[in-house]
């Protein structure tokens, strides 16, 4: 097997596990839960079959959908996220992107928080309106998305800052 292939399928199913497991567990302040998953969506390497992505990315959300019993909201958002995850490369990375040379480990920590951040509150956007799906609820659409988000950025940066492959 390929070691790239090895890397995304432990990365899959070790974030998998840690959202259903811990994470899910968690509800810091009663609207406050980080949902970490959306980093195996971020992470997953650029040069890629684009279907497949998008396939494995229903499938994470899918995977937390069944062990939380959330109906296909988690699917649905990671599925967009998926999708337009090339504008949010194209605006954190600008050229580098363009040119397929793209070290999302290797590119300096401001890159790294705007792609995390716009991949993570957009997804935590799409999440909380289908879970909540009520227009008089915006205002509390717009806290959880705002609050989880933060928290769910700084889980990122913290775990791929200690965890990421180091530069050499």
């Amino acid at each position: 097997m390929n070691r790239s292939v090895i890397e995304q399928t432990t990365r899959f199913i070790v974030l998998v596990l840690l959202q259903v497991l811990i994470l899910n567990n968690i509800n810091f302040l009663g609207d406050i839960n980080p949902y970490v998953y959306v980093l195996f969506i971020a992470l997953f390497p650029v040069i890629n079959n684009r279907m497949t992505f998008i396939f494995l990315s229903f499938l994470i959300g899918l995977c937390i959908d069944i062990f939380s019993d959330t109906g296909g909201i988690h699917a649905a958002a990671s599925v967009f996220v998926g999708y337009a995850r090339p504008l949010f490369l194209k605006f954190a990375f600008g050229m580098t992107y363009e040119h397929q040379t793209i070290r999302i480990s290797q590119s300096d920590i401001g890159q790294r928080l705007i792609y995390f951040t716009l991949i993570i509150l957009v997804h935590h956007l799409i999440l909380f309106s289908l879970e909540i799906f009520s227009l008089s609820m915006i205002p509390s659409i717009l806290k959880m998305t705002l609050f989880s988000g933060i928290f769910t950025i700084l889980l990122s940066i913290l775990g791929t800052t200690l965890f990421g492959k180091r530069i050499k």
